[in-house]
Order: structure tokens, then sequence, then C-alpha cells
């Protein structure tokens, strides 16, 4: 073949291929009962597509088809609006489940409010002509009817799907198609964005637990081990406390971006409130700031309130590397990060703790030395001189 045929087969062929995609993916599928719908889109992960019909001159009415193919035969598919953001959390979901008896789906509404489902229960968005079928190439369909505000035209959406085990949902797998399930639909228009790898929601959120296991989590319980160890040793002195001073100082300012952070998610997510883990981080964040201040009044060595002031700084201090490390945790879990980033994190805290543990062993042993020379060198100067009665 010459190369005008390869040119001109390469034309038709670019000609073909946009017809033949026109008239498959989702503009290919059929539904039961006569459903059609006005629009529809191939989404950018785990197979999925969206149709839908949207009456938004008179009833601000979605009318909805998703469709998706579970991991496995009998496994759950979800779709959803979130209201307050682009990720799981605050998600008004549609989830078709398998009935009960063997016969065919259900649908369930689920107002999620953290990472994890509970019971479920009624939609910020009244939802009517809920329905689920499963085709014969196992992929399923959920079908509802959403009462959108006046006005809606962009949407936040979110998919998922997962397995099903012994009647109930397991959660979902965590690869970059699941996670980056959601992103943006234009009713009006038909345009839909994929929110990449899991939305800005999803990286401030991860942004803000990386700042935060940096600094409360590593970095202030450094700076305890070298101000409780190093002192001990005569040749790290001032060293320890530079040391020391130094962790602290950027811990803390680090810590003050996470906790930041954590402040503009909370106002992206009006609703949506983890009171546990924000407590602890006020509480954290407040102690954090009164260590602080309390460098400054720091009373010399031979001062005698020093001795209440050591007391209240390493009481306050281990508080916040407790408390720090126990949210650290906390956060981990409303995540629902995977789970070799928590084994990392406890192997590394775990590396830290077996060292202090060798440091306090070895200090104690230069400790007592110490004493015992000490104590050896007084009794032999007191054997060495004459009472004063004498």
């Amino acid at each position: 073949m010459s190369v005008l045929g390869v040119f001109l087969a390469s034309l038709l062929l670019a000609a073909v291929a946009p017809a033949r995609a026109a008239g498959g993916g989702c503009a290919a599928e059929r539904f039961s009962s006569n459903r059609v719908y006005a629009a529809c889109s191939d989404l950018p992960h785990l197979g999925a597509s969206v149709h839908w019909t949207y009456d938004a001159a008179a009833s601000a009415s979605l009318s909805v088809a998703f469709v998706a193919a579970p991991p496995s035969p009998g496994g759950w598919v979800a779709w959803g609006l979130n209201p307050t953001g682009g990720g799981m959390a605050g998600t008004q979901a549609l989830v078709a489940l398998p009935k009960g008896g063997g016969g065919g789906y259900e649908v369930q509404t689920f107002d999620i409010e953290g990472y994890s489902l509970s019971a479920p229960g009624k939609l910020k968005y009244p939802a009517t002509d809920l329905a689920a079928e499963v085709a014969a190439d196992g992929r399923v369909s959920v079908f509802g009817k959403l009462a959108l505000q006046n006005g809606t035209a962009e949407v936040n959406q979110v998919w998922q799907v997962g397995p099903v085990s012994s009647g109930s949902m397991v959660p979902h797998a965590m690869s970059s198609d699941n996670k980056a399930a959601m992103g943006k639909l234009n009713l009006l228009t038909g345009a839909a964005t994929s929110s990449g790898g899991g939305g800005s929601n999803l990286r401030k959120k991860n942004t803000h637990g990386i700042l935060n296991a940096v600094s409360w989590g590593l970095l202030l319980p450094m700076g305890a081990i070298f101000a409780r160890y190093l002192k001990t040793f005569k040749s790290a002195d001032p060293a320890w406390f530079y040391l020391h001073v130094a962790c602290q100082l950027i811990g803390y300012g680090v810590g003050v971006s996470g906790w930041a952070t954590g402040i503009h998610l909370g106002n992206l997510s009006k609703g949506i409130t983890y009171s546990l883990h924000r407590n602890i981080g006020i509480t954290v964040f407040a102690l954090g700031t009164l260590q602080i201040f309390a460098l400054f009044l720091r009373p010399k060595k031979d001062h005698k309130y020093r001795v209440y002031w050591n007391a209240y700084h390493h009481s306050v201090g281990y508080t916040i590397i407790i408390l720090g490390i126990v949210n650290i945790f906390k956060g981990m879990s409303i995540l629902n990060v995977e789970q070799k980033w928590k084994t990392g994190y406890i192997i590394t805290i775990s590396i830290l703790g077996g060292i202090a543990v060798i440091l306090e062993a070895v200090t104690w042993s230069i400790v007592l030395k110490r004493r015992k020379e000490e104590n050896k060198s007084y009794n032999g100067a007191s054997n060495g001189h004459l009472p004063l009665s004498m």
C-alpha cells in the first residue's frame, strides 16, 4: 500500500471512529420500563456511566440512572451527590444492594456523615422512584428521582462499587480508580469532570494529616528525646538544648500549618463534625502554644521556682505528645487510609520508642555511676579531715 493509501485509510478511520463512539458507550445503554433520559456521560473511573433528565425550569427535579459493574457478582454499586464538597463524607447516596431473599436488587439511601456507612436514612434531597436492576452482563443500574434546590446547575457527584459478604456491604477497594471516583457534573451542559487523584478536598485532607503527623507525631517526640537523654552526656551540653528547641519550634510551626488546614477543611464541610478529633486537635494546639510562651518565662537553673517550671514543662510536653499521637490515629481512621500508612507510622514511633528505652537504660547507668563516684569522693574527703570540734 502506498503512503497516500495509508493516509487516506487513516482519514477514513478517523472519520468513522467518532461515529462509532457516538453510537456506543452510555448512548447505547437501554433500560427497562421505557426509561429514557435526556443526557448521559461515561464516567472516567470504574467503567461507570450516569444518565439524567433535569427539569431546571419547573421543579428542579433530577431523574437519574447510574450504571456500573460491581467488583464481583452480587456486589453493591452506589451513586450520590455531595452538597458540601467533593469527597465521600457528606454524600447523599443511592446504594443498590442484593435483596435479602436473593431476588434481584433494591435501593437504599444513605446520608454519609463520615468515611463509613451507618444505617440507611433519609437524604437531604427528597428521593422518589427508587429502583434497581441487574443486566445479563452483571452491570447494575440504580434509578431514582431527586428534588434539588432551585437554581442548581452543577453538582458534585460521587460513585463507587464494592463487594457484599453474608448479606452485608464490605468497604470498597482503595485503588487509585476507587479513590478518584468523584467529580463535577453540569446538569445543563452535560459536562462531567473528574477530580483526578481524589479531588482537591482529599488532597487537603492528606496534607492536613501529613503536616500533623510530622509535627506532633514525629518532631515533638524527637525533641523530647534530645532533651531527656542527650543532656546526660556532658559533651552534648549545650547542643542538646539547641536541638530540643529546634525540633520543638519547627514542629510547632508545622503543627500550626496542619491546624490551619484543619480549620479550613471544617469550613468547607459545614454540618460534618468529628468532635473528638477536633477537640483533641484544639487541646494540642492550645497546649503547644502555651509551651512556646512558657519558653520566655523559663527561670534560671538556680532559681527557686525552676523546679516548678520543670514539672510544668515536662508534664505539658508529654501530654502534647500523647494526645498528638492519639489524634493522628484518629485522623487516619477518619480518612480511612490504607493499612500500609498506619503500619508505617506505627513502625516509626516504635523505633523512636525503642531508642528512648535504650537511652533510658544507658543514661540511668551513667547517672548511677556518677552518683557512686560522687559518694566515694565525699566519703574519702570526710575520712581525710578531723572533726571541727577537735
